[in-house]
């Protein structure tokens, strides 16, 4: 795991109170991580929540026009759907700049940091190439991510990436196609597509997730 880390970002881990070289004058102008990026940006429910919240779309409506079904890992989620040949964020505004800067996707924020989930927390990692550019400066991790109720984002982040694991597993050993199915829309619908309230997403989460009883 360090060997693999050590060739993608500076070799340091960091928390949330720790300073990273990740800030960027506000991006000056330069979208560039806002292009080209396929269909990489997958999207959790609070990013779906705050995509809604945004727009003042469904999330249904918003598959038909902005984000859109992909496989990972055998896993069926929606990403961002990016859009022309230079495969710009459909979020991307004519000054190329972020439309919906408050409420962008948590890969989006933690840019161009990326996650590492262990048993007690999450800690970071600066991605060596990813931001092209040449003088950011020092910030602090948890300034940079810009979420608020930071400690129940965590939790949620812990929670469905440890939920998606073992959704993983247990597709992995199904032989029955129709069952998988079955499955993966069991889990867009009960965490993507059933609206939530306009306030508490973490409650209304956890509660969703206390109702599983498919492991």
């Amino acid at each position: 795991m360090l060997q693999e880390l050590n060739e993608i970002s500076d070799g340091k881990i960091y928390n949330v109170n720790d300073m990273v070289r990740a800030a960027c004058n506000d991006c000056a102008g330069c979208h560039a991580c806002c292009e080209g990026m396929g269909d990489s940006i997958v999207l959790d429910p609070l990013d779906v929540w705050q995509l809604c919240r945004a727009t003042g779309k469904s999330a249904q409506q918003l598959l038909d026009d902005t984000i859109e079904l992909g496989v990972v890992d055998g896993v069926i989620l929606p990403h961002l759907r990016m859009e022309g040949q230079e495969e710009r964020c459909p979020f991307l505004n004519q000054e190329g700049r972020c439309s919906i800067h408050p409420f962008r996707p948590g890969l989006c924020r933690v840019f161009p940091l990326g996650r590492i989930y262990e048993e007690k927390g999450i800690r970071y990692f600066r991605q060596r190439e990813a931001c092209q550019s040449p003088n950011r400066t020092k910030v602090k991790v948890g300034k940079w991510l810009d979420v608020p109720q930071q400690k129940k984002n965590e939790h949620f982040l812990l929670s469905w990436h440890a939920f998606r694991k073992a959704v993983e597993e247990k597709l992995s050993g199904m032989k029955d196609e129709n069952a998988k199915k079955n499955l993966n829309l069991f889990i867009l619908q009960q965490f993507y597509l059933t609206p939530y309230e306009d306030e508490d997403f973490y409650g209304q989460f956890d509660a969703r997730m206390q109702q599983i009883s498919v492991f």
